[in-house]
This record gives structure tokens, sequence and C-alpha cells, in this order.
């Protein structure tokens, strides 16, 4: 996660150009890193149909939970902002274009979902309900205190915070529910793939 946040923090610092470099840079270390701590998290991940079958319809909640709450932040309280990337204006070349699309659809609904929910919802609840023994903690039985820190800090790293938020909330409700990590994990990927969908089908480039 801090490789993550570092290297995210580079796509706006550095020349707008060099974004799709950067981009790729940061999915295939932050992919290698999560590959090599593997070993930490992959366990927590029990595949089932019941998991993969409500990730599937929270995920597509969660899309209209983004998008609907986003329209309703109010206009300049935005926390910070996306690079907002057309690649279809900056890359002339369709080989390189499409490239890139799909390196933004690994990060975007392969290794965000991976990386965000393993952290905020495996780790950082567990954690803010008993720091001394969190990897005891049940994964359906973290306080509302933690919810509501864990809540807080997954908004405030989003410019979107008042979508971040309710989603935080859609998430934990999944992970109380499925008791099951990996619902969380598809229900994020199926809304990040869904977003990214209807960021090219409607140009919606702040979204990313």
């Amino acid at each position: 996660m801090a490789a993550f946040l570092v290297l995210g923090s580079l796509e706006g610092a550095l020349p707008r150009s060099s974004y799709p470099f950067v981009y790729a840079a940061k999915v295939l270390i932050v992919g290698i890193l999560t590959i090599l701590c593997s070993k930490t998290w992959r366990t927590q991940l029990k595949w089932n149909v019941k998991a993969i079958g409500i990730g599937l319809v929270a995920g597509l909640l969660g899309l209209g939970l983004w998008l609907g709450l986003d329209a309703l932040q109010p206009a300049g309280l935005a926390l910070g902002k996306r690079t907002a990337y057309n690649p279809f204006e900056a890359i002339a070349d369709p080989n390189l274009r499409y490239s890139f699309i799909a390196m933004r659809f690994v990060g975007l609904a392969v290794l965000v979902p991976i990386v965000e929910e393993v952290f905020w919802r495996s780790f950082l609840l567990r954690f803010l309900t008993d720091h001394d023994r969190w990897e005891e903690v049940a994964l359906d039985s973290v306080t509302l205190a933690a919810f509501g820190i864990a809540a807080g800090a997954f908004a405030i790293a989003h410019p979107e915070w008042l979508a971040a938020l309710g989603y935080a909330a859609l998430a934990t409700g999944v992970l109380r529910y499925t008791k099951s990590l990996a619902a969380c994990v598809v229900t994020h990927a199926v809304t990040n793939a869904a977003l990214g969908i209807f960021v090219l089908k409607t140009g919606s480039w702040h979204y990313w």
C-alpha cells in the first residue's frame, strides 16, 4: 500500500506525457510486491459461489453508489484530483494506446481491488479493532469505531471523498454479511471494471 500511494503521487507530479509509463511502472512494481507478499494475504481469499455472486451484485450497485454520491459532492470540495488522462487524445499510436488501456484495466480491476481490500478491509479494520491481537479478530467482528476511522481514511485517500465514504460502508457491509474478503475483492473489481467501461464510453476521464 505504501508503494502504491507513493508511486500514485508521482502520476500528477511528473510531466503529463510520462503518465502511461509511470502508471505501468506502478502496476509492475506494486504487482511484484503484492506477489512477493502473497503469503500474508492469499489464505484470506476463500473463493466460493456465494462470495462471487454477492460480489458481482454489490459491485454493480457500487458503481451506481459511486456515481450518485459523487454527483452530490459539493463542487470545489474534492480532495485533490485525478490525472484525467485521455489516451485517445494523448497517444497517437493505436497499438500503444490500447496497450495503455489494457494496462490501466489491469491496475484498475485486478491490482487495486486486491491491494486496497487487503489493506483497508482486512488489515486496518482489524488493527483498529484490536491492535495487539488484530490477526485474531474475525472479519465480521470489527467495531463501529474502527469502521468510522477506516472509512474516513479511505475517503480522504480519494478525491471523490463522499463517494469513497459511501463505498467504504458498502464494502464493510459486504464483509460483515459474507464474512469473506474474497467477496469484497470481487465487489471492488466489478465496480472498478464497470467504472472503467463507463469512462471509456462517456469520456468521463476525471474518474481515472
